[in-house]
Protein backbone atom coordinates (compact mmCIF):
# COMPACT_ATOMS: atom_id res chain seq x y z
CA UNK A 1 0.00 0.00 0.00
CA UNK A 2 1.01 3.21 -0.67
CA UNK A 3 -0.07 6.33 1.16
CA UNK A 4 -0.82 8.70 -1.72
CA UNK A 5 -2.39 6.46 -3.80
CA UNK A 6 -6.22 7.11 -4.25
CA UNK A 7 -6.13 3.14 -5.65
CA UNK A 8 -4.92 1.92 -2.66
CA UNK A 9 -6.95 3.61 0.00
CA UNK A 10 -9.79 4.51 -1.66
CA UNK A 11 -12.90 6.75 -0.27
CA UNK A 12 -16.38 6.26 -0.76
CA UNK A 13 -15.53 2.92 -3.05
CA UNK A 14 -18.64 0.24 -3.01
CA UNK A 15 -16.49 -3.50 -4.08
CA UNK A 16 -18.60 -5.20 -6.31
CA UNK A 17 -16.09 -8.03 -5.41
CA UNK A 18 -13.03 -8.09 -3.40
CA UNK A 19 -10.68 -10.52 -2.37
CA UNK A 20 -6.90 -10.29 -1.20
CA UNK A 21 -6.07 -10.28 -4.90
CA UNK A 22 -8.56 -7.92 -6.78
CA UNK A 23 -11.03 -5.74 -6.24
CA UNK A 24 -14.15 -5.32 -9.14
CA UNK A 25 -16.14 -1.61 -8.58
CA UNK A 26 -18.87 -0.54 -10.78
CA UNK A 27 -17.83 2.26 -12.14
CA UNK A 28 -20.86 5.25 -11.49
CA UNK A 29 -21.18 7.12 -15.15
CA UNK A 30 -25.04 7.45 -16.21
CA UNK A 31 -23.66 7.48 -20.00
CA UNK A 32 -22.42 4.79 -19.76
CA UNK A 33 -24.11 1.95 -17.40
CA UNK A 34 -22.31 -1.26 -17.22
CA UNK A 35 -18.58 -0.19 -16.89
CA UNK A 36 -16.40 -2.10 -13.99
CA UNK A 37 -13.05 -1.45 -13.14
CA UNK A 38 -11.07 -4.16 -11.38
CA UNK A 39 -8.27 -3.01 -9.24
CA UNK A 40 -5.42 -5.16 -8.22
CA UNK A 41 -5.20 -5.12 -4.52
CA UNK A 42 -1.35 -4.74 -4.23
CA UNK A 43 0.57 -1.43 -5.23
CA UNK A 44 2.00 -2.75 -8.05
CA UNK A 45 2.26 -0.35 -11.42
CA UNK A 46 2.94 -2.92 -14.68
CA UNK A 47 1.27 -6.50 -15.48
CA UNK A 48 5.11 -7.61 -15.70
CA UNK A 49 5.62 -6.96 -11.85
CA UNK A 50 3.32 -9.62 -11.26
CA UNK A 51 4.36 -13.29 -11.01
CA UNK A 52 3.38 -15.66 -13.19
CA UNK A 53 0.54 -16.96 -11.02
CA UNK A 54 -1.20 -13.44 -10.10
CA UNK A 55 -1.04 -12.75 -14.26
CA UNK A 56 -3.54 -15.93 -14.34
CA UNK A 57 -5.49 -14.75 -11.68
CA UNK A 58 -5.69 -11.42 -13.08
CA UNK A 59 -6.08 -12.79 -16.77
CA UNK A 60 -9.32 -14.80 -15.89
CA UNK A 61 -10.89 -12.59 -13.45
CA UNK A 62 -10.92 -9.72 -16.42
CA UNK A 63 -12.10 -12.86 -18.66
CA UNK A 64 -15.03 -13.55 -16.24
CA UNK A 65 -15.54 -9.76 -15.65
CA UNK A 66 -15.98 -9.50 -19.46
CA UNK A 67 -18.39 -12.61 -19.89
CA UNK A 68 -20.41 -11.29 -17.40
CA UNK A 69 -20.75 -7.98 -19.38
CA UNK A 70 -21.68 -9.72 -22.31
CA UNK A 71 -23.92 -12.65 -20.96
CA UNK A 72 -26.43 -9.41 -18.96
CA UNK A 73 -25.74 -6.23 -21.40
CA UNK A 74 -25.13 -7.74 -25.22
CA UNK A 75 -23.25 -4.64 -25.78
CA UNK A 76 -21.69 -4.20 -29.30
CA UNK A 77 -18.14 -5.25 -28.21
CA UNK A 78 -16.37 -4.39 -24.78
CA UNK A 79 -13.28 -2.08 -24.28
CA UNK A 80 -10.30 -3.17 -22.25
CA UNK A 81 -7.94 -0.71 -21.17
CA UNK A 82 -5.09 -0.20 -18.61
CA UNK A 83 -3.26 2.90 -18.43
CA UNK A 84 -2.18 3.72 -14.92
CA UNK A 85 -0.46 7.22 -16.46
CA UNK A 86 -2.34 8.77 -13.47
CA UNK A 87 -2.22 6.84 -11.27
CA UNK A 88 0.27 3.80 -11.26
CA UNK A 89 -1.49 1.27 -9.26
CA UNK A 90 -2.43 -1.43 -11.65
CA UNK A 91 -5.99 -1.37 -13.39
CA UNK A 92 -8.03 -2.29 -15.97
CA UNK A 93 -11.37 -0.64 -17.01
CA UNK A 94 -13.98 -2.96 -18.89
CA UNK A 95 -16.67 -0.56 -20.67
CA UNK A 96 -19.49 -2.16 -22.83
CA UNK A 97 -19.80 -0.40 -25.93
CA UNK A 98 -23.14 0.36 -27.77
CA UNK A 99 -23.68 2.14 -31.33
CA UNK A 100 -25.68 4.75 -29.38
CA UNK A 101 -23.30 5.02 -27.01
CA UNK A 102 -22.23 8.87 -26.22
CA UNK A 103 -18.84 8.64 -27.87
CA UNK A 104 -18.95 5.15 -30.22
CA UNK A 105 -16.96 4.62 -31.93
CA UNK A 106 -14.86 6.45 -30.45
CA UNK A 107 -12.87 5.54 -26.83
CA UNK A 108 -14.76 6.17 -23.53
CA UNK A 109 -12.38 9.14 -23.27
CA UNK A 110 -13.01 10.81 -26.52
CA UNK A 111 -15.13 14.09 -26.87
CA UNK A 112 -19.34 13.03 -26.37
CA UNK A 113 -20.71 12.98 -29.98
CA UNK A 114 -24.16 12.59 -29.15
CA UNK A 115 -27.03 11.48 -26.12
CA UNK A 116 -28.18 8.63 -25.85
CA UNK A 117 -31.98 7.67 -25.69
CA UNK A 118 -33.29 8.18 -21.40
CA UNK A 119 -35.31 4.99 -21.93
CA UNK A 120 -32.14 3.20 -23.41
CA UNK A 121 -29.84 4.07 -20.57
CA UNK A 122 -32.64 3.10 -17.65
CA UNK A 123 -32.93 -0.34 -19.33
CA UNK A 124 -28.55 -0.34 -19.58
CA UNK A 125 -28.87 0.62 -15.65
CA UNK A 126 -30.92 -2.27 -15.10
CA UNK A 127 -28.91 -4.44 -17.40
CA UNK A 128 -26.10 -3.26 -14.71
CA UNK A 129 -27.31 -4.44 -11.98
CA UNK A 130 -28.34 -7.89 -12.83
CA UNK A 131 -24.43 -7.56 -14.40
CA UNK A 132 -23.37 -6.77 -11.07
CA UNK A 133 -25.70 -9.33 -9.38
CA UNK A 134 -23.97 -12.18 -12.08
CA UNK A 135 -20.14 -11.32 -11.20
CA UNK A 136 -20.57 -11.82 -7.22
CA UNK A 137 -22.11 -14.82 -8.02
CA UNK A 138 -19.15 -15.62 -10.31
CA UNK A 139 -16.84 -14.38 -7.77
CA UNK A 140 -18.57 -15.97 -4.57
Amino acid sequence: MTQNCPLCAPEGEHAVVANDKFRIIRVDDPEFPGYFRLIWQDHVKEVSDLGPEDRLIMWDALTQLEEAIIDSMSPEKVNWAQFGTMVPHLHWHLIPRFKDDAAFPDSYWSPRKRKTDPKVLTQREQDALRCEALIKQRFA
